[in-house]
């Protein structure tokens, strides 16, 4: 079976600065594939691309067999594509927008209504609301469901979920995995590491360059090295006091403590508290934990800028 994306050494640059640097990976058909990375990492520009709304400046890919170049119409027709800034009409009301993405792609809300329906009867209440007066969350569940509305082989979500309430993202995701189910492939975006525990394989990017593709248990299992948990009462002095351990690779604020990442395999969270103990730290404890993708991305930024 052919890969729903297929990407070759894509390149794309503004004003000569890099964006995307030889991009290379594949997604395939049937799973949610996430690419995760912090803004400016270059997660839109790449969907841009794939989506044909940008030319890169080298590289070629394919969408569902499709040249991105040569058979752009096609791909226009056949996916469905929700940005980041909501890009709806905000002078029409939830109905007329859908009707109309309906019409654009020759078909009519009730003959995919099924597919929409968890998503879209939530909002079917405020049809004649012009979509500018909607909530964030409404507004969310609106461009998902024109996005939607013409079943498309393949949907591209940007960052959907930024600035969107706890409830409304989970909604979401149930949504995306029923999706799934229905054989629509999606290839969605965001700078949320949690939301990379709930995709079939992710790639981690930073400044246009793809540190990592694998699944989430693949790239926390690649992660060989010592890591443990410190704390104590005063997180900022004791972050400074474990960069200064020569045993100690990165120390950095993670929640309520500090991951800190050992050099040396023979070391362990015990010769931490032995160097640590006339630091007058109050209430210092350790304990070596498993890494998480937060965890995992960090160390792979920070040997790529290193």
């Amino acid at each position: 079976m052919k890969n729903a994306i297929e990407i070759y050494d894509i390149n794309k640059s503004y004003r000569n600065k890099p964006a995307l640097k030889n991009i290379n990976l594949h997604v395939e058909p049937g799973e949610i594939f996430g690419l995760i990375g912090p803004d400016g990492a270059g997660k839109t520009t790449l969907i841009r691309i794939l989506t044909t709304l940008l030319l890169a400046d080298s590289g070629t890919a394919t969408v569902n067999g499709c040249d991105i170049v040569k058979d752009y119409k096609h791909i226009r027709t056949s996916v469905g594509y929700m940005p980041g800034r909501f890009s709806l009409y905000q002078d029409l009301t939830v109905e007329e927008n859908m009707n109309l993405f309906a019409k654009i792609f020759g078909t009519t809300i009730a003959e995919n209504y099924s597919l929409v329906a968890d998503i879209y009867s939530q909002i079917e209440p405020f049809k004649n609301r012009q979509a500018g007066q909607l909530s964030g969350g409404m507004k969310q569940k609106l461009a998902l469901s024109c996005a939607l509305i013409h079943k498309p082989d393949i949907l591209f979500l940007d960052e959907p979920t930024t600035g969107v309430d706890p409830v409304s993202r989970k909604e979401l995701w149930d949504m995306l995995k029923k999706l799934k189910k229905e054989g629509i492939t999606v290839f969605v975006s965001t700078a949320y590491m949690d939301e990379a525990t709930l995709c079939d394989r992710v790639a981690l990017i930073q400044d246009g360059v793809l540190l990592s593709v694998d699944s989430v248990d693949g790239i926390i299992n690649s992660f060989r090295k010592k890591l443990i948990s410190v704390k104590s009462d005063d997180i900022y002095r004791l972050i400074g006091d474990l960069r200064k351990l020569d045993f100690v690779e990165k120390a950095y604020p993670f929640g309520d403590c500090v991951h800190t990442i050992l050099l040396d395999s023979e070391a362990d969270e015990n010769m931490i508290l032995d160097a640590l103990k006339n630091h007058n730290h109050i209430n210092l404890s350790a304990k070596q934990v498993i890494p998480t993708i937060e965890d995992c991305f960090i160390d792979l930024m920070e040997n790529h800028n290193g």
